[in-house]
C-alpha cells in the first residue's frame, strides 16, 4: 500500500470511527508504529487530522478529503465506469468534464481514442473542462483541443469555480456534459459538497444538449451539500456492477438511461 492509499485508509477509518490509536491504526493497515506516527504527524500538518497522545482525531472535514487521497477509492470500478463513459463521445463532438477521479478516468479513456484526436487546427474533440488536472492529462496524452474555464482553483479538487469561469461557460455550446458528483439520489438530483463546484457544473448542465452522470455506486441515493440538477435533467447514468437493481430501477422509471460497467 502506497502512501497515498495508507493516508486515504486512515483518514476513512477516522471518518467512521472519529478517533484511532497509533497501535490499532498500525495493526488494521499491517505497517509498523513508526510509519503511522510518521503518517499521522504529516496529515497534521496539513491539518487534515489532529494528533493526540497515542493517536489521533478526526479534524471534520473528511467528506471532502482533497483529490490525491481518493484515487485508491473504488479505483477498479471508476476505471471501468471511464471507460464506459468515453465509448458515448464521438469525434466532433464538443465534451464537458469536471474534476474528480472518476472523470479523471474519463480523459485518460478519450486519450488513448486516436479517432478522437486531431492536427492543432482540425481537432477532432473539443473539451471544456474546469479541472486542472483533466487539461493537463489531455494535453500531455492528446492533440484534442482544450478549453479550460477561468475561476479560482480550488485545492481540493484541481478545479476552477467562481464568476470568471462561468462568463466562459455561457458562451458556448456542449453535446454532452460527462459530470462526476459527490451524490446522486433520485429524488433530490445530483450534488456536490462545495457549492462553488456545484455552480460551474449546473452551467456545463444549462449548456448541454445530454446530461451524463459518472459515478460509482457507493454514491447512489447518497445526499451532498448543494444541488447540481434535478434528475429530469440528466439522460444518462453509467456507474458500475454493484449498484443495487432497486435503485437503478428507480433511476429508470424516473427517465434516466442506465449504463453499468
Amino acid at each position: 500500500m502506497d502512501r497515498y492509499a495508507r493516508w486515504n485508509a486512515l483518514l476513512e477509518i477516522l471518518t467512521d470511527s472519529g478517533r484511532i490509536s497509533v497501535e490499532e491504526a498500525a495493526e488494521r493497515l499491517d505497517v509498523s508504529q513508526a510509519t503511522i506516527r510518521r503518517d499521522f504527524d504529516q496529515l497534521a500538518q496539513q491539518q487534515m487530522i489532529t494528533r493526540t497522545r497515542g493517536g489521533a482525531v478526526a479534524n471534520g472535514v473528511s467528506y471532502d478529503l482533497p483529490l490525491r487521497y481518493k484515487t485508491a477509492k473504488h479505483a477498479p470500478e471508476k476505471q471501468r465506469i471511464g471507460a464506459a463513459a468515453a465509448a458515448l463521445v464521438s469525434p466532433g463532438m464538443v465534451v464537458a468534464l469536471n474534476g474528480g477521479t472518476t472523470t479523471t478516468e474519463v480523459a485518460r479513456a478519450l486519450a488513448v481514442r486516436p479517432e478522437l484526436t486531431g492536427g492543432v487546427d482540425d481537432a477532432q474533440l473539443t473539451v471544456v473542462t474546469n479541472a486542472l488536472n483533466i487539461a493537463n492529462e489531455l494535453l500531455v496524452r492528446s492533440r484534442m483541443k482544450i478549453v479550460v474555464t477561468g475561476g479560482v482553483v480550488r485545492p481540493q479538487s484541481f478545479e476552477l469555480v467562481g464568476p470568471l469561469g462561468g462568463n466562459i461557460l455561457r458562451d458556448v455550446t456542449l453535446d454532452i456534459a460527462l459530470l462526476g458528483v459527490d451524490a446522486l439520489d433520485v429524488t433530490l438530483g445530483a450534488a456536490a459538497h462545495h457549492e462553488g463546484e456545484a455552480a460551474m457544473n449546473s452551467l456545463m448542465v444549462a449548456r448541454a444538449r445530454r446530461v451524463v452522470i459518472i459515478t460509482d455506486s457507493s454514491k447512489l441515493g447518497g445526499h451532498a451539500f448543494a444541488r447540481i440538477c434535478p434528475v429530469d435533467r440528466i439522460d444518462t447514468l453509467v456507474t458500475d456492477s454493484n449498484a443495487t437493481e432497486q435503485t437503478l430501477a428507480a433511476f429508470a422509471e424516473a427517465g434516466v438511461k442506465i449504463v453499468t460497467a
